[in-house]
């Protein structure tokens, strides 16, 4: 049975959290912030939400893979960030699409961006819809919009066993991609938390990251060669393990975000499918100290599939620990061989820095659970999208946001974050908690990624994340992160990315757009203009 997508919030419709869920995080949040104004307010059914009519028809040639059907115009209306959450709950689908078109090839891609030049409409694609900053959102105006679905395209084309590389078309989902790989024997070793939904070609347009902690986890690292369709023409590399012929094409394309062209498929590099695995849990008196441990580990030239760290409230949160001290999730997988030793390595690294742990199956580790623990932190971190939803119809405030910094700025970086959003919180919300993990680690860096939860005021949610938003932000930079590790730029983070990026180079891309889409068709203002 074909599962239909929600409308109104994360994934897909009847998955949504479960009373006994919304019953525990009620419990819980009760607990922290006795005095908040708990209480699920039921949702606005999307068919009694209001729309606009349609501006715009297609053309003839193009009705065969566009609509201007009412369901999908309100899919396609928003991303899936809080404030997005919090509007699409209250029956505020914002500036819907007029259009939604699916080519199902590159040549009617091509007519698409076509019609949109001549006509003066501005073209969105958009692959899972999972964006959190605001990237696939139509710009509101008099400009009539058509949101360019890459649904269309969606199989694993072909194979090449020899050099182990795949043609996949831009439109496939994380479990689309690897049931295409499986039965050759390959994976693509690419899970973000958005997997079920998400795209490859929104992997590539946004510089994605999967959840493995080490080695090759960013899209960039596993992309051979990009096509794309630009409203000039054809953007096709060549299939090569590496060129230094000048500029890559396709590193202009991977984080473009949809300005330059509309990916239409890739070749992406694949591996052997893990056949051995290892894992544990390490905990730490304090943050800092599994931070030492975590630095220890990318140094050492390991490269541990999962090097997890969440501090005390996170582990708590998400069922790693009881809230007294941090832990790191480590874990390690093969193809080729058993990976026992390297996790007992691992393991000896975080002992030299304060970690208390045994390999599970050890002798006398005293029924250590690392591989139970794992597991609960994986089933949390794929359900946590969908209790997100629930705890804002309870009428929390709840987000993520991420960056990424030198080991040498790391502890400052920490610190300087963790206070100016939890004084934030505490001016706009009365209270809040702010939470924070490691999510990838570097020889030269790592990737904090934190957490709100606050109480949220009713009809002023989008107020309060905006300041708590500037002041994260603005600490971020400050202390020498960037804007977004992985979450892309979209439109809700221009402010610190032209703060972020050289001028020079500013202008080089404003160009690169000028020259690929002179008429500004494709996702105007992600990247560049207002």
């Amino acid at each position: 049975m074909t599962r239909r997508r929600a409308v109104a919030g994360w994934g897909f419709a009847g998955e949504e959290a479960s009373p006994a869920e919304v019953d525990r995080l009620t419990r819980l949040v009760a607990v922290r912030f006795p005095d908040a104004d708990l209480g699920v307010r039921p949702a606005v059914a999307w068919q009694d939400a209001p729309v606009a009519p349609p501006r715009i028809t297609p053309p003839p040639a193009l009705e065969g893979y566009c609509t201007s059907d009412r369901e999908a115009r309100l899919l396609h209306a928003r991303g899936r960030s809080y404030t997005d959450v919090v509007a699409l709950r209250r029956g505020d689908f914002g500036a819907a699409p007029d259009v939604v078109a699916t080519p199902r090839d590159a040549t009617e891609v091509a007519a698409v961006l076509d019609w949109c030049a001549d006509a003066g409409i501005a073209c969105v694609p958009f692959g899972g819809g999972t964006s959190v900053v605001g990237g696939v959102t139509p710009p509101a105006g008099e400009r009539p919009v058509v949101t360019l679905s890459t649904r269309g395209l969606r199989r694993v084309v072909e194979v090449d066993a020899v050099s182990r590389a795949a043609r996949v078309q831009a439109g496939a989902t994380g479990p689309e991609v690897e049931d295409g790989l499986r039965r050759h024997g390959f994976t693509l070793r690419f899970f973000p938390q958005s997997f079920e939904l998400s795209t490859l070609g929104g992997w590539i347009a946004t510089r994605a990251a999967g959840h493995y902690a080490t080695g090759p986890t960013g899209i960039d690292d596993l992309v051979e060669s990009v096509t794309a369709v630009t409203p000039t023409g054809l953007w096709s590399s060549r299939r090569l393990p590496r060129s230094g012929a000048g500029p890559s094409p396709d590193r202009l394309l991977l984080g473009s975000e949809g300005i330059l062209g509309v990916v239409t498929e890739a070749w992406v590099r694949v591996l052997p499918r893990p056949q051995y695995r290892a894992a544990a849990a390490v905990s730490f008196p304090d943050f800092g100290a599994g931070a030492a441990a975590v630095r220890a580990v990318a140094h050492s030239g390991l490269t541990p599939a999962n090097c997890r760290l969440l501090d005390p409230t996170e582990a708590l949160l998400n069922g790693a620990g009881d809230g007294t001290g941090a832990v790191l999730l480590l874990g390690f997988e093969s193809a080729r061989a058993p990976v026992d030793a390297e996790l007992h390595d691992a393991m000896a690294l975080c002992r030299d820095h304060g970690g208390a742990g045994e390999v599970p199956g050890d002798k006398g580790s005293g029924g250590a659970d690392g591989g139970n623990t794992a597991q609960r932190w994986r089933r949390a971190f794929l359900r946590a999208p969908y209790l997100r939803d629930a705890l804002v119809g309870l009428g929390v405030l709840t987000e993520t946001f991420e960056t990424a910094v030198t080991w040498d700025r790391f502890a400052e970086l920490h610190s300087a974050v963790i206070r100016a959003t939890a004084q934030a919180l505490a001016a706009v919300c009365g209270d809040g908690v702010v939470t924070c993990r490691l999510t990838h680690a570097y020889p030269d860096g790592a990737a904090p990624y934190f957490t709100v939860v606050a109480p949220a005021r009713r009809g002023a949610e989008a107020q309060q994340w905006a300041a708590v938003k500037r002041a994260a932000g603005d600490a971020i930079l400050d202390a020498g992160g960037t804007i977004t590790h992985h979450h892309a730029v979209g439109r809700d983070h221009r402010a610190w990315y032209d703060r972020q990026r050289p001028e020079p180079f500013a202008r080089a891309l404003a160009a690169a757009k000028a020259a690929v889409d002179p008429r500004d068709v494709l996702n105007p203002g992600v990247l560049l203009g207002g």
